[in-house]
């Protein structure tokens, strides 16, 4: 279990940092496009730039807002259950995120395969670097997924989202 903890501290620390890569372009975007306002010009690419970033930013953070339990959640209910009830309703939500996002990646490659024929019209870059921002987050959240439903069956953690230590 040593290595598998090792391996969702990395997926971790690199999805955190793709999150932050993101959100300091669209940081950047943002201020550009502000000055710009002020100045009488600006850059029509900003917009854009925006656009991706946040898409980016958001499909690193999908991974990891599973792992901390801050996806939506509604578990009043589940929690108030008697026994290993909540246990296996964790479980069963983790194996069925997991099936869900499994079974949309092959459809979101293929979106962002589409993207290549595509270019963005202010910054004219291929567009299948936008779309890819789809297959990150299926892939992501099923990573988290799979690696909470393996880490329940080794008896490592009882399926509560894992909060850091800032919280």
């Amino acid at each position: 279990m040593r290595h598998a903890e090792t391996l969702i501290r990395i997926l971790t620390v690199l999805a955190r940092l793709g999150a932050g890569i993101a959100f300091a372009v669209l940081m950047v975007a943002v201020l550009v496009q502000v000055i710009g306002r002020f100045t009488g010009s600006s850059p029509v690419w900003t917009e854009e730039l925006t656009r991706f970033a946040l898409l980016y930013m958001i499909a690193f953070g999908a991974g990891l807002s599973f792992r901390t339990g801050d996806l939506v959640n509604v578990d009043v209910v589940s929690e108030a259950l008697p026994g290993g009830v909540p246990k296996f309703l964790r479980f069963f939500a983790a194996a069925a995120t997991a099936g869900l996002a499994l079974v949309l990646i092959m459809p979101a490659w293929k979106f962002v395969t589409i993207g290549r024929m595509q270019t963005a019209p202010a910054l004219g870059i291929r567009m299948d670097y936008a779309h890819l921002t789809m297959f990150v987050l299926l892939a992501g959240l099923a990573l988290f997924a799979v690696l909470r439903c393996v880490a329940m069956l080794a008896g490592a953690e009882d399926g509560t989202p894992q909060k850091t230590d800032e919280e």
